[in-house]
């Protein structure tokens, strides 16, 4: 029983690293307009499309921005109906990005981004403590990239992607009266992005990209237990310190993307999105310890094992901006964004919900400098919750909200 108590804690807690969610704020003006991604005007587009950095109408694009992102989850306990509410602190993706064009055709650039991440705290002594007490996710993702423009009115590009990751987490081991926190501040993993940018008509833009799976690997993670006494640590096969190392693959999804953007006059576009997310490749999650037998497989009791369940998801996204000079653009969006987990396969380390997202911001564009300023407000739908693997069961719901600013500077 105590093998099957420690195990399961520990699973949780890394589910949160697994699962993770996808932060869609990667770009200010974007998020004004739900995050489309069909934006050809300045080195932002690199992270969503390298394809669409042959249209940027300069030479030489930087862009930097950031984000504060909070968010408020509840949960309630159906038979006792006590409630719960997470003390998240604001989260704050970041981005940044350059393009280059050396010769007419051909445009180089790199993108740095935080395409994954989450904070969340629960109170310490919650009913679900052994699940997750505090846990911050974070990832960097950094793509060298290439475009080259094959006609007028087509490009291609491709990227390179080298993920970094850091997770901290604690979470309760009531067995023991104790508490452990699993921590890896250097998993890495690689991947590529590619796609195809078209404008077949000066009215019209087309965005076709895809960004491939990456496989964290966590290669010296380290768990570290505190007990009152040490008596637990022999059982467990730790060190003096309380600690075992652990090793992983941890795997972020894919995504497909389908973008467009259509100019119904000089001054006013629409654009629209589609993603695909390829969470089904969570279908298990597998952690090999150095010593201690908290694993669930008869041949070899340091490793452990568990089912995911999660599954495929979409998001349908709609913005629109409309030039009320050549200084000033509003924009206004909203888009669907869908759970990549059922009911009966919620997890409080990343609770997900299906969302609705309104999204507006202003933008100023000042000679070659441009000023962006975008917010947005979710409403997820609360969802029951009646999870048998982990023994959790009620009913949550959550708010948040997002803010950006960004700069865009295009010289010549």
């Amino acid at each position: 029983m105590k093998k099957i108590l420690v195990s399961t804690a520990l699973l949780a807690g890394v589910l949160s690293y697994a699962g993770g969610f996808r932060v869609s704020l990667q770009g200010v003006k974007q998020l004004a307009m739900a995050h489309t991604s069909a934006h050809a005007e300045d080195a932002s587009v690199t992270f969503f499309n390298p394809a669409g950095m042959s249209f940027i109408p300069t030479k030489l694009s930087v862009v930097a921005g950031g984000f504060g992102a909070g968010n408020k989850v509840t949960f309630q306990n159906l038979n006792t109906l006590q409630s719960t509410e997470t003390d998240n602190p604001i989260g704050t993706p970041i981005y940044a990005a350059i393009t280059y064009k050396p010769i007419e055709n051909l445009s180089v650039g790199f993108s740095f981004s935080t395409p994954f991440g989450s904070t969340i705290k629960w109170p310490e002594n919650w009913e679900g403590k052994e699940l997750v007490q505090k846990m911050e996710l974070k990832s960097y993702y950094f793509q060298p990239m290439v475009s080259v423009k094959l006609a007028d009115w087509v490009s291609f590009g491709a990227s390179y992607i080298y993920a970094r990751g850091k997770v901290d987490w604690d979470k309760a081991v009531t067995q023991f009266s104790g508490q452990v926190n699993i921590n890896d501040e250097k998993a890495t993993g690689h991947g590529y992005g590619f796609g195809f940018y078209f404008r077949p008509d000066p009215k019209l833009d087309v965005s076709i990209a895809y960004r491939s799976a990456i496989d964290m690997k966590a290669k010296n993670g380290t768990a570290t237990f505190k007990f009152p006494t040490q008596s637990p640590y022999s059982l467990l096969k730790l060190n003096a310190a309380g600690q075992d190392a652990f090793t992983a693959t941890l795997p972020l999804v894919e995504e497909y993307t389908i973008g467009l953007t259509y100019k119904i006059t000089p001054k006013w576009s629409v654009s629209a999105d589609f993603n695909y997310h390829g969470w089904e490749r969570y279908s298990k999650l597998t952690l090999d310890f150095a010593n201690a037998p908290i694993g669930n497989q008869p041949s070899d009791p340091t490793v452990l094992v568990n089912p995911k369940n999660f599954k495929n998801s979409k998001t349908f996204r709609l913005g629109t901006q409309y030039a009320f000079s050549n200084i000033i653009y509003g924009r206004l969006g909203a888009y669907y964004d869908e759970a990549p987990y059922t009911t009966d396969n919620f997890i409080p380390e990343t609770p997900s919900f299906d969302t609705f997202v309104l999204t507006g911001g202003v933008g100023f564009k000042l000679k070659q400098f441009g000023i962006d300023v975008a917010g947005g407000y979710a409403m997820p739908k609360s969802r029951d919750v009646n999870n048998a693997n982990i023994g959790f069961y009620g009913q949550a719901k959550a708010t948040a909200f997002y803010f950006g600013l960004g700069l865009s500077y295009n010289p010549f």
